[in-house]
């Protein structure tokens, strides 16, 4: 009744300045109602006395209002801001009726103003699609429209397609697009386009997904051209030939029909029989000529050979002395008997040349031959056979030294321990650790050297290695003993440790250390499931470790029991992923622990394979750490400008990517990396360009934001998610910019998260440089480790034992503050040896020897031993 009253106002005085009526600074606007979650209306107004809300007619309670009162700074005027909430069940009571509409009346002296109406509505999407997709078959090349019609909902649902459970962008593939009916169309079947075909609607409540309708795009068989006729079949006489033809122009694929017709086409053929030659009779003699002979001759003509047959053998003309040798020759003449002398003595000059000839030939290989013998002798006992020296300079090639207590090894040598320096942990003598003693510890190990192209080549030769990346940039590996050793991918934060002992002594194994991109390996995820590391291999899978390895890789999760379950992940040998381990339970089995920490988790496992973490929200409250990245052309030769935001898992691999794709299209990176919280709340993405100088640039955006959708960046499946603002330059001669790019996530209840990129003025778009990470990616034997490796051995002597007052591993375990894995420690044969595994996973190679040092001297002091301080 009291607003009712207060409402009834006269009308504004005669002459009143209409500067004094009431003008809204903040009018309500349309809102969702999500589930039973009441909604907040708000109207600000200066010069104003009174506001009240009145709602589908009828003003509200005034009890009911909430209202602030304030000056206008910059007019001295009074200000007064009001709100008011409406829940589901005021909606619901007029539901049907009309729709459900609010808006403010505001009073000053000078009379009334009343806002705009805000109509509330209550969000919600049914269950069943009006139309869904059908499964069809098409032919190849042939047009395809897959129909959806989305379920009712308000707000209207968004509709997006799935190809075998991955999505459909078709500014990614010229060759689809959807309609504004939400149909899917492809334009011309491709064989890569048979798969399932998902339909899904979503809006701020609910998603919903159609039945997947199967595409099968199928090929009709076509004919190859004819090969050329065959021979005859007979070699005389009537016979036939033929020739034949395949369908395999095009080959019939997925059920696609045969070709019609003959494959194979006869015909008749004669070919003429050979026919062999004979000889003629001898023809008659010859007149007896002036040598005393005569002769006669015959042809092959009776036949001749025709058609391939053959021809006559024997001699076609026939000589004979016509005198019975009574003839008389006149007696050589005195020249004859000087050329048959010259002829002689020539050919007893070139035997006796060949002679000498081949008596030097014969004692120079005589010669030869003897060195050649005695050479082999002397090396044969001593080449290697297929071993190439390791080179200092040569970070590609990778060799571990000899275990002498093998004797299938070819290759011998010795490694020493570090000498003193800055890497080396020095413990005083005393109870816990006796002396090392003054004899020099020689450490071995072996094997042959391995580069990079003879171990891939060597990988390319297992059946694992169908499903590893081709290329090496995301690949690390190395050859090590019992010594152990560790894999690294730099920039990346991927490690594997192998510790001593873990490799059974008298092996060697090769091992790799790969990353994943996401669009080579397949992980399903189910309902609010999301990716939250890389997906990293370690093998070859199926050795055998004797202790685990310590993979660590990154992750982007803000852990907290109450709004998370991560569980670990690995592939089968099947194909399939299987939970190994959930976090925060206790282990079912003694092979993987995981350790997370706030940027890395460190994986023990004592089988090597295929590894991810997966998390899966239990309240809106759980989020996952995005990092912001800006990117701009580093020349600008036309009027257009793009800026690009990528909106990125928080990981160091994903960064190194991005980078990497952006130097190659000539993109450099515009300030530091921002971090921001993306909570499970359904709400998208949304990117702004604000502050930007009018006189100089102009945004070529027709909308005021951009938004990625929640899901894309939820999954974690698509790892380069970005929006791009295009700009333009009013002048050629512009070479600064200034302005700011606004990224929140929209929550229901109007608050929101923002992370504001300066791009500062007159910087002429300077670079923000990222430190490529030093290192090598394989380090072998005690190069690997920062402990040397017989204290190492020392400190778990020691402290395996229990010790009195509790001076043990436990102790260690609490100075470095791991005592929350007690149980898993002790359920090795070695605890401390794990603890020492663990630092050094985390601290390599930049941990302080220090103090661990220190934490081990005090846990000898509770021994009652007196120790000096411990020195590195």
């Amino acid at each position: 009744t009291g607003a009712q009253q207060s409402a009834t106002v006269a009308n504004p005085a005669s002459g009143a300045s209409s500067d004094l009526l009431p003008h809204f600074q903040l009018e309500p606007e349309d809102v969702y109602i999500v589930k039973n979650k009441a909604v907040s209306l708000a109207c600000r107004a200066t010069p104003a006395t009174q506001i009240y809300f009145k709602c589908n007619g009828e003003w509200v309670h005034q009890g009911d209002h909430v209202t602030q009162h304030s000056t206008d700074r910059s007019t001295g005027l009074p200000v007064m801001e009001v709100r008011i909430e409406v829940t589901r069940q005021q909606v619901e009571k007029i539901f049907g009726l009309e729709e459900y509409w609010c808006q403010c009346v505001a009073w000053s002296s000078s009379g009334t103003t009343k806002s705009q109406k805000a109509f509330v509505r209550i969000a919600y999407l049914r269950k069943n699609f009006e139309q869904e997709p059908t499964a069809r078959e098409v032919s190849i090349e042939q047009g395809i429209v897959l129909p959806c019609r989305p379920p009712e909902g308000i707000p209207p649902a968004e509709v997006e397609w799935l190809r075998n459970e991955e999505l459909v962008d078709p500014e990614l593939d010229a060759n689809v697009y959807v309609t504004p009916e939400h149909s899917l169309v492809l334009r011309q079947a491709r064989l890569a386009d048979t798969a399932n075909y998902t339909c899904v609607a979503k809006n701020i409540v609910a998603r919903r997904r159609s039945a997947s309708a199967a595409i099968t795009v199928y090929v009709n068989g076509g004919w190859s051209t004819w090969t050329q006729w065959s021979g005859c079949s007979t070699s005389c006489g009537r016979g036939w030939q033929k020739r034949s033809r395949t369908c395999t122009n095009p080959t019939p694929l997925n059920g696609g029909a045969f070709c019609e017709g003959q494959n194979v086409q006869k015909t008749a053929c004669t070919t003429l029989c050979p026919v062999d030659g004979a000889w003629s009779e001898w023809s008659k003699w010859s007149e007896c000529g002036a040598e005393c002979t005569h002769w006669r001759s015959r042809e092959c003509s009776e036949p001749a050979p025709r058609n391939g047959g053959r021809d006559c053998h024997g001699p076609e003309l026939d000589t004979r002395n016509c005198t019975s040798e009574l003839c008389t020759h006149a007696a050589p003449g005195a020249e004859d008997v000087a050329l048959y002398v010259g002829l002689v003595a020539v050919a007893v000059c070139l035997v006796l040349l060949l002679l000498v000839g081949v008596l030097v030939y014969c004692r120079k290989k005589g010669g030869l031959d003897a060195d050649v013998a005695d050479s082999s002798i002397l090396t044969a006992g001593f080449q290697p056979v297929s071993i190439k020296p390791s080179k200092a300079d040569n970070p590609s090639l990778l060799t571990i030294q000899p275990d002498l207590s093998t004797t299938t090894m070819t290759y011998q040598g010795s490694l020493c321990p570090r000498q003193d320096g800055p890497a080396k942990l020095q413990l005083p003598n005393g109870h816990l650790l006796s002396p090392l003693g003054a004899g020099r510890h020689t450490l071995h190990h072996s094997s042959p050297a391995a580069e990079g192209a003879d171990f891939v080549a060597r990988l390319s030769t297992q059946s694992y290695f169908r499903s590893l990346p081709r290329g090496t940039n995301n690949m690390a590996y190395g050859t090590f003993n019992f010594l152990g050793g560790r894999l690294m991918i730099p920039n990346t934060g991927i490690s594997l440790l192998i510790p001593p002992d873990a490799i059974p002594r008298g092996k060697i194994y090769e091992v790799y250390l790969t990353l994943h991109k996401q669009e080579e390996v397949r992980l399903p995820l189910a309902g609010c499931q999301t990716l939250l590391s890389p997906i990293v291999s370690c093998g070859p899978p199926g050795v055998l470790l004797t202790r685990p390895a310590i993979l660590a890789m990154g992750h982007c999760v803000e852990a907290s029991a109450e709004n998370w379950s991560i569980r670990l992940k690995k592939q089968s040998c099947e194909g399939t992923w299987e939970d190994v381990l959930q976090l925060g339970a206790e282990p079912c089995t003694e092979l993987y622990y995981c350790q997370l920490e706030a940027q890395a988790c460190y994986v023990f496992t004592e089988q090597l394979g295929r590894f991810a973490l997966v998390g899966e929200s239990l309240s809106m409250a759980a989020s996952k750490r995005l990092k912001l990245v800006l990117f701009a052309p580093a020349a600008c030769p036309s009027l257009e400008y793009n800026i690009r935001v990528y909106c990125l898992s928080d990981t160091q691999d994903v960064l190194k990517e991005v980078i990497q794709l952006e130097k190659q299209l000539g993109g450099q990176l515009i300030g530091a990396p921002r971090v921001l919280h993306f909570k499970d709340s359904y709400h998208n993405l949304r990117l702004s360009i604000h502050d930007m100088p009018s006189s100089l640039w102009k945004s070529k955006l027709l909308a005021s934001y951009q938004e990625i959708p929640f899901y894309h960046i939820w999954s974690g499946l698509q790892p380069f998610l970005h929006c791009t603002f295009t700009l333009e330059r009013l002048s050629t001669s512009t070479c600064e910019l200034a302005c700011k790019i606004w990224v929140w996530q929209v929550e229901g209840d109007g608050q929101s998260f923002t992370v504001n990129f300066n791009i500062a003025k007159d910087t002429r778009f300077s670079d923000w440089l990222v430190p490529d990470e030093v290192g090598t990616p394989a380090l072998v034997g005690p190069s690997a480790f920062k402990i040397p490796f017989l204290i190492r051995q020392k400190i778990i002597s020691s402290l395996d034992p229990p010790g009195t007052r509790g001076a043990d591993w436990r102790t260690l375990a609490q100075k470095l503050n791991l005592d929350s894995h007690l149980s898993f420690f002790a359920s090795k044969a070695s605890p401390t040896a794990m603890i020492l595994n663990l630092w050094e996973a985390r601290h390599f190679p930049n941990g302080n020897l220090s103090q661990l040092a220190a934490a081990v001297a005090e846990v000898g002091k509770q021994d009652g031993a007196l120790f000096s301080e411990a020195e590195c």
